[in-house]
């Protein structure tokens, strides 16, 4: 199947590894020109020249302020377009809510939602009919996960916004989709495991749980992702998409 992504031009943000990292490899596998972030500049310049020729590193942090404006920015001059970008950023520190501190839920609001707001707002501002603006979030839209207050604070107003923003971008021919992780085998996900004190007790009983008895690989999500972001999902908007194995059993 043509997903219709060849010079198309996206960013993705957080994509020095892990999920955003596997998106980025399956849109330029396919044909996509491709802007990945990541904080650390050595990192993330590495990681894009292993993707390939069409895809470039810039070191960027979701919570600086002047961020967002600088990669939509330095995508049009590299590429000369914008097709759509993807917001993709680390969880934010795990914890109960007397193990998080005021500072902990500050930086988490800082990058997780108003980093990914302004992202938002500056792509949507560059985009034409047929853009796509993508939203990594998780399962915790829908269902609180043990451990992660501060995600699970934050995550489903994201994709409150997400779904607000479907309906003001719609008429505009430019589509809002979220993408929802489950237990997708990470670092991240590797460590919020060895919380426990037995990863491999953790991954076990985690697994049990999935009616696909198993974790997802990061190239399964990135594949997802990507036919999301394509134009082949031209008539997809507004929708919150899990990737979990079939985890989450509602509808």
């Amino acid at each position: 199947m043509d997903l219709g992504l060849k010079n198309r031009v996206y960013i993705v943000t957080g994509a020095s590894r892990g999920l955003g990292n596997a998106t980025a490899r399956a849109l330029a596998e396919d044909g996509a020109r491709v802007v990945i972030t990541g904080r650390d500049t050595k990192r993330v310049e590495a990681a894009a020249a292993e993707l390939g020729p069409d895809v470039v590193g810039l070191a960027a942090d979701n919570a600086d302020p002047t961020a967002a404006q600088r990669l939509v920015d330095d995508a049009r001059e590299r590429f000369g377009r914008l097709d759509g970008i993807l917001i993709s950023v680390g969880g934010p520190a795990p914890g109960l809510l007397a193990d998080n501190t005021d500072e902990q839920w500050q930086a988490a609001f800082d990058s997780v939602f108003l980093g990914a707001v302004r992202l938002a707002r500056a792509a949507a501002a560059a985009l034409g009919e047929g853009g796509v603006i993508g939203f990594v979030l998780s399962g915790s839209v829908y269902e609180p996960i043990p451990g992660l207050t501060i995600s699970n604070g934050l995550r489903p107003g994201l994709a409150g916004f997400a779904k607000s923003l479907a309906d003001e971008l719609g008429p505009r021919g430019i589509r809002v989709v979220g993408v929802l992780p489950g237990r997708i085998d990470t670092d991240r996900v590797r460590e919020l495991d060895a919380l426990s004190g037995d990863a491999e007790a953790a991954r076990v009983a985690a697994g049990a749980a999935i009616p696909l008895r198993r974790y997802g690989t990061p190239e399964e999500f990135g594949r997802a992702a990507a036919f999301l972001l394509s134009p082949a999902a031209s008539y997809l908007t507004g929708i919150m998409l899990p990737v979990d194995g079939g985890f989450r059993h509602g509808f």
